[in-house]
Order: C-alpha cells, then sequence, then structure tokens
C-alpha cells in the first residue's frame, strides 16, 4: 500500500500537472470503485465541468479540492494509481474511472485489485461526514508530531511499537516500509511495548520519523511493485532502504544480520545488535 511518502509524491506531481484544468466527462469502467455517491451516474454528472484549484493529502488520502469548493477524495489502498496522459484510445485493462481533462489529456484512475474507492463530496466542510474515516486520522508527522502528545497517547498500550506507528488513529500516513525504518533510526526494537518507552526514547523515534519520510519524498517514495507518481516514475528510497527489505544482509551500521518476524501478523525487519531498545 503506497504510504504518506508516495501519496506526498503524487500530490506534488498533480499539483503541478492538474491545477487550473477541468473534467469534461467522467467514464466510470468499475462502479464499485465509486464510494459516494451511491447512484453512481451522479458521480459522473457532478464532476463533469468541475475545475482543479489544488490538491491536498491528509494520511494516505488524496484530496482534491475544486474551484467550486467541492471535493474528489481518493484512497489508493493497495494498488490504485493515478495517472496523467495524453488522450489515447486504448484502455489498460486495470483502469477503473477515466477523466477526459480540457487538454486533451486523462486523469486515470487505475486499480489492479479493486480496493482503492474514490468519494465526490460536495462541499470541502463536509469532508469528515461523508468521509468519516478522515476524522479519525492522527496527527501528520511531518507537521504535528510531538513526543509529549505521543506519550500520553501510548503510555498505556502494551502493543509493540511497530504496531502502534502503523495505527493511523495515532500517527496518520505511516505504514510498513517506514515504520522500520524509523525505528531502525532511532534504534528502538519493533517489538519493544510502547508503553515502555521513555520519552527520550520517543523524542527521538519523533525525529526519526520525519527524517526518514523527508527523505523518502526526496526520493519519490519507494516501488516495490507498481507505484509510480503521476507521470509513470517509480520512486528510489526502496534502493537505500536501512532495514525494510533487508532480511539476510548485514547491517548498515554493525554489519550484524538483519533478521525478520511477525508482529500482529505483520512483518517487521531489523537489527537485533544497533535496535535494542
Amino acid at each position: 500500500m503506497p504510504e504518506l511518502p508516495e501519496v506526498e509524491t503524487i500530490k506534488r506531481s498533480l499539483n503541478k500537472s492538474l491545477l487550473g484544468k477541468k473534467i469534461v466527462t467522467v467514464k466510470i469502467l468499475r462502479s464499485d470503485s465509486i464510494a459516494y455517491p451511491e447512484k453512481k451516474h451522479k458521480f459522473s454528472q457532478l464532476l463533469c465541468g468541475q475545475e482543479f484549484e489544488t490538491i491536498e493529502r491528509r494520511g494516505k488520502y488524496l484530496i482534491f479540492v475544486f474551484r467550486s469548493k467541492a471535493c474528489l477524495v481518493v484512497h489508493l489502498r493497495m494498488s490504485g494509481r493515478i495517472l496523467i496522459k495524453s488522450k489515447n484510445k486504448t484502455i489498460d485493462k486495470h483502469v477503473r474511472v477515466l477523466f477526459d481533462l480540457n487538454d486533451h489529456k486523462q486523469f486515470i484512475f487505475e486499480d489492479m485489485r479493486v480496493f482503492g474507492r474514490l468519494w465526490f463530496v460536495p462541499n470541502y466542510k463536509d469532508l469528515a461526514q461523508i468521509v468519516p474515516a478522515l476524522s479519525e486520522l492522527g496527527c501528520e508527522p511531518l507537521t504535528d508530531l510531538q513526543a509529549n502528545v505521543l506519550h500520553k497517547q501510548i503510555k498505556m498500550r502494551r502493543q509493540a511499537i511497530k504496531s502502534t506507528l502503523l495505527d493511523q488513529r495515532i500517527i496518520a500516513g505511516i505504514g510498513n516500509i517506514y515504520a522500520d525504518e524509523s525505528l531502525y533510526l532511532a534504534g528502538i526494537c519493533p517489538q519493544t511495548s510502547s508503553c515502555e518507552l521513555s520519552l527520550k526514547q520517543l523524542h527521538t523515534l519523533c525525529l526519526a520519523i520525519k527524517k526518514v519520510l523527508r527523505q523518502a519524498i526526496e526520493m519519490g517514495g519507494s516501488t516495490l511493485r507498481n507505484y509510480t507518481n503521476s507521470e509513470g516514475i517509480n520512486g528510489n528510497y526502496q534502493n537505500d532502504s536501512l532495514v525494510y527489505g533487508r532480511t539476510g544482509k548485514p547491517c548498515k551500521t554493525c554489519k550484524n544480520i538483519i533478521v525478520r518476524v511477525r508482529i500482529a501478523g505483520r512483518s517487521a525487519h531489523y537489527c537485533p545488535t544497533c535496535q535494542r531498545g
């Protein structure tokens, strides 16, 4: 699933290519990709004529704000992709929704596994009402994450810190890749109970999270399977990862072997020597 750096990268590339463009027609090729409104033909009718004003990100959600203050919300989930391409008569089999734009290009929503969803929101102020999950998201790690606040939230949690970092109600946007990377940089074992971490350790972890996410954004995110930005360009962070995907390889710091364990059904990669905290 694309995480914060991938979604942020897509947002930035779309802000360069979509602003001021208008939607001319909408073709829904897979109706279950549309979460709202329930009557799918209304989705097409309401989006036609809308002009893009800006694109925002909240956690792993993309929010396309139109000049009318209506919005299109997109969650890519496992395999969703957004591409901007010149019009083409040939439509890929994984295209679920196709938007024709007034500059003879197409805004394409592809989704091989069909878990991604799109919502039309008539007014920006109604975002939380129509997409309730948005109101349940935790803090934005790049701007709002603070060690003292995090300490209060998790001081009673006995679950592994790796699981806590994946909880979108605590911190929005972090997934498997960047949780592992951040914990390595902070020297914290992913299996450590959240409540056992000191305020000092959490301060170090918050700094590590921000550093890892910013570096990943600079590198265009990570491409492990089919992720690309809106121009079809792969991310490069996976080539420089610290522990994620490096099971059996030497640690870049101590040269001991990176191991992989399962925590609450999710994989975790770490160095037992460097991450003893």
